[in-house]
C-alpha cells in the first residue's frame, strides 16, 4: 500500500514500514533543463558539520556506505539507498535536494515525486510540481531524519540560489571552479593597425629633419644703466639722502647732517637693507620728490612674538564637548553620559565625573550569575545615579552610541559593550553547534528603548547582508536580530574533483536575512 504525502506532511516511518533498508527514489520531469540531486548529511543543528555525508554526482557514497546514490533507474531521475541502522549517530537528517544546473527556474518543473521503496514495494509517495514554485533555483524535496525515531517529511521547500548558495545556507564553504583563460587570438592577415596619434599637446610640433634649421642666436640688447642707491643706514639711524639730494628739514646743497660729503659708491649687488635695530620702530616711507627707501626685510624667527605661556592654551582643542542629548561623544575614544535616570556602565570605566553622582555594584541576581557560569556571557556592571555628568572610557577603545527604539533588538558580543541605559533589557541567547567547544556561541540580544555604547578595536565595518554572509567568530560586533544564524563548516565542491578542505579560519558564523539585516566586524580578533 502506497502512503501519499501531501506538502509538509510528516510522519513516523514506523507507520509507513517496518524496513530499515530504504530505496529512494526522485523524479523531476523539466524538459529543457538540468537538475543536480543529492543528499545533504547533517547533524542536530541542521549543519553539514561533516562534508563526508554530503552524497553527490562527485562523492557517491559516504564514509561507511550507509548513504549511497545509485543513479538513475526504474524511471527515477536520481535514486539512493540508505541503510538507517548504519547512520552515525552524530547524523540527525537526510535531506535530499535539488538544484538547476544552468538557465531555468523551479516553476518550469511538469512533474516530479519523493517515493521510499522497501523490499521492492512503494510503500510513500510525494508528488509535486512547478505550480508550488515561482523562481527558485533549488528545492529541499523531502527529509529522512531522527527524532527519538525515524521519521519522515515531505518538505517541498523552494530555494532562491543554486547548489552552491544550497551548500552554503547549511553551513558549507564552496570553492568556485576558476573561469577558463580566454583563447589567444587568431592570427589575421591585415597589417597591424597603425600606431595612435599623441595626445594634443600646448607646443608646436617638431619641425621635419628637412625643415629644420639651426637655431639664430638671439640678439643681445645692451645692458641698461644700473641705477644709483643710497647706502645702508646704521642701527637706529635715519636714513642718509641720495647723493645730491637735500635733507629731509634741511637747506639744499650741504652734506648730510653734521657728515663731510661721503664719495658716491654704488651698492653691493642684492645686498639687502639693513632692517631696524631690535625695539625700533621701522623707517616710514618716504615723502613725494625723495627716494623711496628699500622694502623691509622680513622679520626673523627670534623677532617673532611667541603665544602667551599658559596650559589652556595649549590644550584648548580638547575641551569638553558641549553637546545636547543624554549620551554625547566627547572624542572617538570617550563618552559622556547626563544623568537623570540611571545608567549603567562597565565596573572601571569611569574616568571622570562631575556633580552628585553615586556608583553602585550591579548584580544579575540568581540566574545571572548561572548564566554566566554556563555560558561565559556576563557583565559586570555599576549602576550611576544621581544628578550630574560621567565620562566613561575603556583601555582607549573605540567607542560608538547606538540608539534602539521601542521594539528593536540587537545581538552584541560582551565583550565589546561599554555601557547602556538601565531600560536596556538584555538576554543570553545561544547558536548551536557540537563543532565549538561548550557546544555553541553565547551572546547577548539587547532590546530597547535606551541606547548602548559599543566598543571596538579599529574602526568597525558595517556590512549589509544580502545572502549568504560570514563572519570570523572572534572579530563579530553586533548583528540585527532575526537572521537565521548557524556555524560554518567547509564544503569545496567542483564537477571535476571533489576533496575537503582544512583552512586555519576553524569557525565563522553565517548570517541569512533579508534587505535592511546588517552585521558589524571589527579589524581585530578577541
Amino acid at each position: 500500500m502506497v502512503t501519499q504525502f501531501d506538502r509538509g506532511q510528516k510522519s513516523q516511518l514506523s507507520a509507513i514500514t517496518q524496513g530499515t533498508d530504504l530505496y529512494i527514489g526522485i523524479q523531476i520531469n523539466a524538459p529543457g533543463t538540468s537538475w543536480d540531486i543529492s543528499c545533504f548529511g547533517l547533524d542536530a543543528a541542521d549543519r553539514l558539520s561533516d562534508d563526508r555525508y554530503f552524497v553527490f554526482f562527485n562523492q557517491p557514497k559516504s564514509p561507511e556506505g550507509s548513504i549511497q546514490q545509485l543513479g538513475a533507474q526504474s524511471g527515477d531521475t536520481e535514486s539512493f539507498r540508505l541503510t538507517l541502522d548504519a547512520v552515525p549517530a552524530s547524523i540527525h537528517k537526510l535531506s535530499f535536494c535539488a538544484a538547476l544546473d544552468g538557465t531555468g527556474n523551479a516553476s518550469s518543473i511538469a512533474s516530479g515525486y519523493f517515493r521510499i521503496v522497501v523490499g521492492g514495494q512503494e510503500v510513500m509517495r510525494y508528488s509535486f510540481s512547478g505550480a508550488d514554485f515561482t523562481a527558485e533555483r533549488a528545492v529541499i524535496i523531502g527529509d529522512v531524519y531522527r527524532k527519538g525515531v525515524w521519521r519522515v517529511a515531505a518538505n517541498g521547500q523552494g530555494f532562491a540560489g543554486g547548489l552552491a548558495e544550497l551548500i552554503r545556507s547549511f553551513g558549507g564553504e564552496v570553492a568556485d571552479e576558476a573561469p577558463p583563460a580566454p583563447p589567444p587570438a587568431a592570427p589575421g592577415f591585415a597589417p597591424p593597425p597603425p600606431a595612435p596619434a599623441p595626445a594634443p599637446g600646448f607646443a608646436p610640433p617638431p619641425p621635419s629633419p628637412s625643415q629644420a634649421k639651426p637655431p639664430m642666436p638671439p640678439a643681445v640688447p645692451p645692458a641698461p644703466p644700473v641705477p644709483q642707491a643710497p647706502p645702508a643706514p646704521a642701527y637706529g639711524q635715519p636714513a642718509a639722502p641720495g647723493y645730491g639730494q637735500p635733507a629731509p628739514g634741511h637747506a639744499p646743497g650741504g652734506p648730510g647732517f653734521a657728515q663731510p660729503p661721503a664719495p658716491h659708491q654704488p651698492p653691493a649687488p642684492h645686498q639687502p637693507p639693513a632692517g631696524p635695530g631690535y625695539g625700533q620702530p621701522a623707517a616710514a616711507p618716504a615723502a613725494a620728490g625723495y627716494p623711496a627707501p628699500y622694502p623691509m626685510a622680513e622679520p626673523l624667527p627670534s623677532q617673532v612674538q611667541p603665544v602667551p605661556p599658559g596650559a589652556m592654551n595649549s590644550l584648548s582643542p580638547y575641551r569638553e564637548a558641549q553637546a545636547t542629548g543624554r549620551w554625547s561623544a566627547q572624542n572617538g575614544k570617550m563618552v559622556k553620559v547626563t544623568l537623570g535616570p540611571e545608567a549603567l556602565a562597565l565596573r572601571g570605566s569611569m574616568v571622570a565625573y562631575q556633580g552628585n553622582v553615586d556608583f553602585d555594584y550591579k548584580s544579575g541576581g540568581i540566574r545571572g550569575l548561572i548564566e554566566e557560569k554556563l555560558t561565559g556571557q556576563g557583565l559586570k556592571l555599576m549602576t550611576c545615579r544621581g544628578q550630574g555628568e560621567v565620562f566613561l572610557a575603556q583601555d582607549a577603545a573605540d567607542l560608538h552610541i547606538v540608539e534602539l527604539a521601542q521594539g528593536q533588538s540587537l545581538c552584541v558580543n560582551t565583550k565589546n559593550v561599554l555601557a547602556m541605559d538601565a531600560t536596556i533589557r538584555s538576554e543570553v541567547k545561544r547558536i548551536e553547534s557540537p563543532g565549538i567547544p561548550g557546544g555553541g556561541f553565547f551572546h547577548f540580544e539587547l532590546a530597547g528603548p535606551g541606547a548602548i555604547v559599543v566598543m571596538t578595536k579599529g574602526t568597525p565595518m558595517t556590512l549589509g547582508v544580502q545572502g549568504p554572509t560570514f563572519a570570523d567568530m572572534n572579530a563579530l560586533v553586533a548583528w540585527t536580530t532575526g537572521m537565521r544564524v548557524s556555524v560554518n563548516t567547509q564544503v569545496r565542491v567542483s564537477r571535476q574533483i571533489y576533496h575537503g578542505a582544512t583552512n586555519a579560519e576553524t569557525f565563522a558564523l553565517q548570517f541569512m536575512g533579508f534587505a535592511g539585516h546588517f552585521v558589524v566586524v571589527q579589524p581585530y580578533e578577541v
